[in-house]
């Protein structure tokens, strides 16, 4: 039986695995390379202090279904815009670098004032090296009214808090093995409420990671890396909700400059709640943000994940997300270029054992398509027009919605 198992999972995640290693080859050409330095992204210099800063307008348009409103509920549209700058920032010390990441939103809705919001999210590193020792340690803080998944379709203030470790101790040439810690902590608003349900009482959690790395440097600008750890989440007042995991994950990451960029993870969890009435899960889980470059005018982009969620509903306390997204940019003439993107995410619910549930095992979808036009000024700025589309179907009457937003952007990076 867990033969069949692990080879139906094989076959379904075959693709992405393949095109893993074939991006490896291309980063295993430029072995010549020297390692980048870690503000090799930057576009500013200031002596030991660079910088890197993209300002966004986006979504400028019509959204039409603000609240993701079933059909039969009248969905309601509004013009909305969303004004992003964001700025990476690094500072050399000798063998210290310290650096770090400040990325403000603020969301505008014309009708709907509940809809507006200001998110900001700041990340700060820092990190050492000595002979054959290396030391890192950084933190994180987001606070956010974003809607915090493909579940829960209101916007919530919530604030996530992150502080992470690292002991590092080079064995061989190109080999590392590390002591890793980490811990995470998610807070709602004690005001936020969804479908009658209290958010903070049902979803405030903190999460404690302790693990073992082994890191290879497989060339200048390709990393690969193994690690096993316990991960442990606690609910601050849905104890029910406990649960410890054991995770065994394999990660590949490309530098920046590598012609395939991004990192994918794929690995084993076990997740096994404290309490006897909700299910335990045991299977393959995987995280993958991969873009590649092609011919400098092609741009194909690739994301993937599979993983345990945890939901607001009591009765139904996790769903196993998992999802696939595609995207494609193309320059067709001069500084005029066209992208199209799809996906996929299935939301495949556990039941409790022997809650009255409306629908055992429910399983929801989503689906989105997008389509846009781009015009360069430059090289550092872009005007584009985009028409996204999502949908949601499930086998509970009242989940699904439709919806699309047709909008402008203008990046700009500096």
């Amino acid at each position: 039986m867990a033969r069949r198992l692990f080879a139906g999972a094989g076959r379904r995640w075959l693709p992405f695995i393949v095109l893993l290693f074939i991006g490896v080859s291309p980063a295993a050409a430029q072995t010549a390379t020297p390692e980048p330095e870690p503000d090799a992204e930057a576009t500013m210099r200031f002596g030991p202090f660079a910088l890197r800063s993209t300002i966004a307008l986006t979504n400028v348009g019509v959204d039409t279904n603000v609240f993701n409103a079933a059909d039969v509920e009248n969905p309601q549209s509004d013009f909305t815009m969303t004004f992003t700058p964001t700025t990476d920032w690094w500072l050399r010390m000798g063998r210290t670098w310290i650096n770090g990441r400040v990325d403000v939103d603020w969301v505008y809705y014309r009708r709907f004032a509940s809809e507006r919001s200001a998110n900001s999210e700041y990340a700060v590193g820092v990190s050492r090296t000595f002979n054959r020792l290396a030391l890192k340690g950084g933190a994180r803080r987001l606070a956010t009214r974003d809607r915090p998944g493909f579940e829960i379709d209101a916007r919530s203030q919530r604030v996530e808090t992150d502080w992470d470790g690292l002991v590092e101790m080079r064995v061989l040439a190109k080999t590392y093995v590390g002591a890793k810690a980490l811990q995470g902590k998610t807070a709602f608003d004690k005001a936020a409420v969804f479908r009658d349900v209290n958010l903070a009482l049902e979803l405030d959690r903190t999460r404690t990671m302790r693990s073992v790395v082994v890191r290879h440097l497989w060339t200048p600008l390709t990393t690969v890396s193994l690690e096993i750890g316990r991960e442990a989440e606690r609910y601050v007042f849905s104890s029910l909700r406990d649960a410890d995991s054991t995770r065994m994950t394999g990660t590949v990451n490309f530098q920046p400059l590598a012609l395939v960029g991004g990192n994918a993870t794929i690995g084993y969890r076990g997740y096994t709640p404290l309490s006897a009435s909700v299910p335990a899960f045991r299977g393959l889980t995987t995280a993958m943000n991969l873009s590649y470059r092609l011919f400098g005018t092609t741009r194909l982009g690739l994301q993937a994940a599979r993983d345990v969620q945890p939901s607001f509903e009591i009765d139904q306390p996790y769903y196993l997300e998992s999802g696939l997204n595609f995207s494609a940019q193309q320059q067709v003439f001069g500084p005029f270029d066209v992208l199209g993107r799809i996906g996929r995410r299935r939301l495949a619910y556990r039941d409790r054992v022997g809650a009255p549930v409306d629908l055992s095992n429910r399983t929801d979808r989503i689906r989105e398509v997008g389509i846009g036009v781009g015009y360069r000024l430059g090289t550092d700025k872009r005007f584009g027009v985009t028409l996204d589309r999502q949908s949601r179907t499930s086998t509970l009457d009242g989940v699904g919605y439709s919806g699309a937003r047709l909008g402008v952007s203008l990046t700009y990076e500096r």
